[in-house]
C-alpha cells in the first residue's frame, strides 16, 4: 500500500496528491509517469509524475476527476493509500540547452510540466512558459512554474485573468514578432497539442509532445498505447510518452481515444474540446 501524505485541491474537480513511494521517487526523471491502481478490483491507469521528493521519498501527481477511478482518487484524503503504484515509467524528457524554450500547458499539464520546465531552466535555456484555462477558477500551479519559468504567460477563454483567448495567441505572437524560440515542449489535451504543433511546424520549430493514450501494462506488452508517428507504429510507455509532434498522426490518436466510451453523454464535457468540437 502507498500511503497519502499530502492532498492539495487545486481547483474543485483536480486534486494534487503527494504518495510515498521511495523507490519511485529515487530514479523519478521529467516526463515519466506513473501507473496506479486505488484498489485490488480497480483498473490500471496512467498519470504524469507532477514532481518527486528524494529526501521524503515521495511523488506528487496531478488528478482530474472525469471518471469512476479518478473520482475514487479525487476522494482520498491525507493517510489514505492506493494499492499499487508502479514507475517511473516511459523516457524521460529530453533536456538539453536549445536556448531558448517554450512550455505550453493546459489541464494537467499545467502541474505536470513544472519539473520539465525546471529542468530545461537549470541547463541554462530561457524558459518561456505559456498556460490557459477556460476561467480564472480553472487555472493552478501559477506559482510552481512562474519560479521554474523566465516568463510565464497566462490565458483564460473568458478573460477573467491574465489575457483573454486561448494558448495558441500569445504563441503566435511570439513567433510573429520573431521571438527565438528554438523548441517548444507540450503537454495537455490531445487537440490542444495538435493545434500548438501545427502553429510550430508553420515556424520550423521542433516541437515534444507527451502522449497518454488509452494504456494497460505499461510495458510495451499489451500493445494499448500504440501511436502512429512519422508513419510507424509505436507504444507511448516505452517508446514515449515525448514525441516529435509533428510526426504524430494526431486524427487516429483521437480515433483511438474513442475506442471505449461509456456513458457518452456523461463525459462529453471532460472530453469534447472546446476549441475544434473533436474527442
Amino acid at each position: 500500500m502507498y500511503r497519502i501524505l499530502r492532498r492539495e485541491d487545486l481547483t474543485p474537480t483536480v486534486h494534487l496528491l503527494e504518495v510515498e513511494a521511495p523507490f519511485v521517487a529515487r530514479k523519478a526523471q521529467p516526463g515519466q509517469f506513473v501507473i496506479l491502481m486505488v484498489d485490488e478490483k480497480g483498473e490500471r491507469i496512467p498519470l504524469t509524475i507532477a514532481d518527486w521528493d528524494h529526501e521524503k521519498g515521495s511523488i506528487s501527481i496531478v488528478v482530474s476527476e472525469v471518471g469512476t477511478t479518478t473520482g475514487k482518487l479525487g476522494r482520498l484524503k491525507k493517510g489514505d493509500s492506493v494499492a499499487h503504484f508502479v514507475g517511473p515509467l516511459g523516457k524521460p524528457a529530453e533536456i538539453d540547452n536549445f536556448v531558448n524554450v517554450a512550455c505550453v500547458a493546459m489541464g494537467y499539464g499545467m502541474a505536470t510540466i513544472v519539473p520539465i520546465a525546471r529542468a530545461l531552466r537549470e541547463a541554462g535555456n530561457k524558459v518561456r512558459s505559456i498556460i490557459s484555462a477556460p476561467t480564472k477558477t480553472d487555472l493552478f500551479g501559477i506559482d510552481r512554474l512562474s519560479k521554474a519559468s523566465d516568463t510565464l504567460i497566462a490565458t483564460t477563454s473568458d478573460g477573467s485573468y491574465g489575457e483573454p483567448g486561448w494558448v495558441i495567441e500569445p504563441l503566435r505572437r511570439l513567433l510573429d514578432e520573431g521571438q527565438p524560440i528554438n523548441r517548444a515542449f507540450v503537454v495537455g489535451s490531445v487537440c490542444m497539442m495538435k493545434l500548438v504543433s501545427a502553429v510550430t511546424k508553420e515556424f520550423g520549430i521542433k516541437t515534444v509532445v507527451s502522449l497518454n493514450p488509452v494504456m494497460v501494462d505499461g510495458t510495451g506488452m499489451c500493445g494499448a498505447c500504440r501511436v502512429s508517428v512519422g508513419g510507424n507504429t509505436k507504444f507511448a510507455c516505452v517508446d514515449g510518452p515525448e514525441f516529435d509532434g509533428h510526426e504524430v498522426d494526431w486524427n487516429l490518436l483521437m480515433a483511438r481515444r474513442c475506442t471505449y466510451p461509456v456513458r457518452l453523454e456523461e463525459v462529453a464535457t471532460a472530453y469534447r474540446c472546446q476549441y475544434c468540437g473533436q474527442w
